[in-house]
């Protein structure tokens, strides 16, 4: 195993770790739920970083890396909404992203095509992952009324819209060439 997909395994295993942190209710808890989740970001910087870099790109690491990306953010996202930091609906749109541009993807490589990362795709998981990370900072301890918080709700949910739609003009031939 190579060591990019040792870090994306880490960061895995990161995420029952920060729930269990965000769910306690010592003082400590939430410093240390932020502190997780920092290194899980950061090591997906990491991670690709180590695969390009060194030539370690597999086909475990480009099926893996993304979902675990995607299972850390939304993780941290399903808390917010049940603490009343982040409304559903919001979540609701930014997990539909998700399964739309994977669902292109899909068909994409169906037709023998590579869908690679856009820069908005990028800068929307930058912009997630600090909005996040200001967030959780944010509610340690929690503050009312949290303006920072909801700034960051609307950047997260335009970024993910934005590069959501930009996904779908750009590859819209992968979708013509499909029989409606």
């Amino acid at each position: 195993m190579t060591t990019a997909n040792k870090i994306t395994i880490f960061r895995v295993i990161c995420i029952p770790v920060f729930i269990v942190l965000m769910y306690l209710e010592a003082p400590w808890t939430q410093y240390a739920a932020l502190a997780v989740f920092v290194i899980a970001s950061l090591s997906d910087f990491l991670d690709g970083y180590i695969a390009r870099h060194y030539n370690q790109v597999s086909n475990f690491g480009k099926f893996m890396d993304p979902l675990a990306d995607k299972m850390l953010v939304v993780t941290a996202m399903l808390l917010f909404v049940e603490q009343g930091r982040m409304p559903g609906w919001m979540l609701a749109l930014v997990v539909g992203r998700e399964f739309a541009v994977s669902g292109l993807r899909l068909v994409a490589v169906e037709q023998g095509r590579v869908i690679a990362a856009a820069k908005s795709g990028k800068i929307k998981t930058a912009a997630t992952m600090v909005g996040i990370i200001l967030m959780l900072a944010v509610g340690v301890p929690y503050s009312a009324p949290d303006y920072l918080g909801m700034a960051c709700n609307w950047i997260i949910l335009v970024t993910t819209l934005y590069s959501g739609v930009e996904y779908f003009i750009v590859n819209r031939d992968v979708l013509k060439s499909e029989s409606l």
